[in-house]
């Protein structure tokens, strides 16, 4: 087995294919994955995480619901990006989970999971950090046990959820900032400007779709959010963002990254959950301002990267 690897999210129709593509690959070890608030309430996150699972028939996975809200400052607005139930209205088109909601939370799971790993496992949040800070904060001993956060969120050049903010980062800064800016575990943070020159056109998504009975499920959940990005893009297609970050998870080295000092915004104002990658050469030097070293994604094979995605969902079986 590969990758060892737990995934921590918040599904969202971009996390849909992100679980898929980890849970079908034969290459990585999920030992579990975590829900989070975000896209939608917890309530639906967790349902649809364990209904993907069984979609792609590993009901031996665990699934542990974690944080309903931001570490601090209570956010009541989700994305309408994904529909009502973050998967286009068709979540109840999704098989009813098997395996029961684990009795323990997020944060619980994972650091059982890491501490009966036999090696370091490789943790992908790709919705907010919410359970990944407490994680770090409550339980400093497992730092050892995780190999790196491989993660989708922030921006170099501007924000989604508002001008500066992309909306993992902005749905809990200071858990972000915990993440990104003041710990010490190893993170490569993988930003909207890298994932949306990742996008994939309807070609795609029609061979997905006529690749067998989960490429045709995924495809299906796709509705509402290809109408959003229609829009974006200006042409039918999709933007994957998480699953652009899983697929580095599972095969490190798939992105170009940069290593930046990077600190998140907290304040109040309208900058909010920006993430602020310094690049003036000059100053890559850890002392020389707020902010850790970590790794940027800022490239990759696009093409390559587009079919390392269709081929793992179309051979799933």
């Amino acid at each position: 087995m590969g990758t060892k690897l737990i995934i921590d999210t918040d599904p969202g129709v971009d996390d849909a294919f992100a679980i898929a593509l980890a849970a079908v690959s034969a290459d990585v070890d999920l030992l579990g994955v975590t829900t989070v608030f975000g896209n939608v309430p917890l309530a639906m996150t967790t349902a649809n995480a364990r209904r993907l699972l069984q979609l792609c028939d590993r009901p031996d996975v665990p699934v542990a619901a974690g944080a309903a809200r931001p570490l601090v400052h209570r956010n009541e607005r989700n994305s309408t990006v994904h529909g009502v139930d973050g998967l286009s209205g068709r979540a109840g088109s999704l098989p009813e989970a098997t395996r029961p909601l684990e009795p323990q939370d997020a944060v619980g799971l994972m650091v059982s999971l890491l501490e009966a790993s036999d090696e370091p496992v490789t943790i992908a949040p790709i919705g907010p950090l919410t359970n990944v800070a407490a994680l770090l904060a409550a339980h400093p001993g497992v730092r050892d046990k995780i190999a790196r956060i491989v993660l989708m969120g922030g921006g170099m050049a501007h924000g989604n959820i508002t001008a500066a903010a992309e909306f993992n980062i902005w749905a809990d800064p200071e858990a972000a900032r915990r993440v990104l800016s003041e710990d010490d575990v190893p993170c490569v943070m993988v930003p909207l400007d890298l994932t949306h020159r990742c996008a994939v056109d309807s070609a795609w998504l029609a061979k997905l779709a006529s690749s067998g009975p989960i490429g045709k499920a995924l495809d299906a959940l796709t509705p509402d959010y290809l109408a959003h990005y229609r829009r974006v893009l200006g042409y039918d297609g999709i933007v994957m963002h998480d699953a652009v970050a899983v697929a580095e998870a599972i095969n490190p080295g798939l992105l170009r990254t940069e290593t930046y000092p990077v600190n998140v915004d907290t304040s109040a104002g309208p900058s909010r959950g920006q993430t602020l990658v310094d690049r003036r050469p000059a100053l890559q030097d850890p002392g020389a301002q707020p902010g850790r070293l970590i790794e940027v994604a800022t490239d990759t094979d696009l093409d390559g990267l587009r079919e390392f995605v269709l081929t793992r969902l179309i051979e799933a079986r």
